[in-house]
């Protein structure tokens, strides 16, 4: 049978198959991902290949992963060797920022972003809590989202209390899985249980099935909006740290320094420090955000991104 995972209580996942049933399985045998050192071999969204058990027990066992179209990295919070996939196969993420209660800062946001450019995934910025904004903040989430929709990055205002914008998620939505991230206490779970009425009833079917003498760990969950619409929610992530970029290839993901590469004087040129940067040329004249310039140095030398 085939299936996707909707949800990892740790070695026990719970699937969806192709008639919308849920399977509590568990891996056959030990899994590893080549060339990837990760601390979980599947992942919510992994498509994956599975038989029924005949014990009785309504379990099933994942004999084959199908290869990913892409996923959203972080490293791994346990192991620090080694990298944790948060969601595979994303038609597009949403992440939802606050610039008050709590200050979701330009480094955790360009890490993201950075991360899903990586694999190619597109990203909506979405400003929550817009019913707490003054004038003067409203003024300032306009300049920033000014910033990132001319590097090609669509910003929405919303709020869940008011239900401003709600509308627009919900069509961005239909049609597509898409990955909901951000920092705790930005109102991700309480835009969700807006855009998904029936979700305490899915919640409660996913965890009656699954947390059946499991111990469960906080990670992805995956829920259907409708037929084709999928939203995958996350935990807050405190730290987004990059994984497997290359220093010399960060600026590759940047949009704004991607189109200037072929104008430096080096091949190689790292937009830190070498004559003749073209980037950092941009960043001097204006044409290049002097936060995502620092975004990129603090990436670079692999710096705490939460302030």
């Amino acid at each position: 049978m085939k299936g996707v995972v909707v949800k990892s209580t740790g070695s026990w996942y719970l699937l969806r198959d192709e008639e919308g049933q849920l399977h509590r399985a568990r891996l056959r045998g030990k899994f590893k991902l080549k060339g990837m050192k990760v601390s979980n071999p599947l992942a919510v969204g992994d498509n994956v290949e599975f038989d029924v058990e005949t014990t009785g027990e309504d379990t099933a066992v994942i004999h084959k992963i199908a290869n990913r179209d892409n996923y959203i990295i972080r490293q791994s919070t346990h192991k620090s060797a080694y990298s944790h996939i948060i969601a595979a196969n994303l038609d597009q993420a949403l992440l939802i920022v606050t610039l008050v209660s709590p200050r979701t800062s330009f480094g955790f946001i360009d890490r993201f972003l950075v991360t899903a450019e990586a694999y190619s995934i597109p990203t909506v910025i979405v400003y929550n809590k817009t019913d707490m904004y003054d004038d003067e903040m409203r003024d300032y989430q306009r300049q920033i989202s000014h910033m990132y929709e001319q590097i090609g990055y669509k910003s929405m205002a919303v709020s869940a209390k008011t239900r401003e914008g709600l509308d627009e998620i919900e069509e961005l939505l239909q049609g597509k899985t898409t990955l909901l991230s951000g920092h705790s206490g930005v109102g991700k779970s309480t835009l969700i249980n807006l855009l998904v009425p029936d979700l305490e009833l899915k919640t409660s079917e996913i965890s009656d099935f699954s947390d059946k003498g499991v111990h469960t760990t906080t990670f992805a969950e995956m829920f259907e909006v409708n037929k084709d619409t999928f939203i995958i929610d996350t935990p807050g992530i405190k730290e987004l740290g990059i994984v497997d970029i290359p220093a010399a290839e960060l600026g590759h993901y940047f949009p704004e320094m991607r189109e200037r590469l072929n104008q430096c004087r080096f091949n190689n040129c790292t937009h830190f420090n070498e004559p003749g940067c073209a980037v950092i040329e941009a960043v001097r004249q204006n044409d290049i955000s002097l936060t995502r310039y620092e975004s990129y140095l603090s990436m670079m030398h692999g710096q705490d991104n939460r302030k």
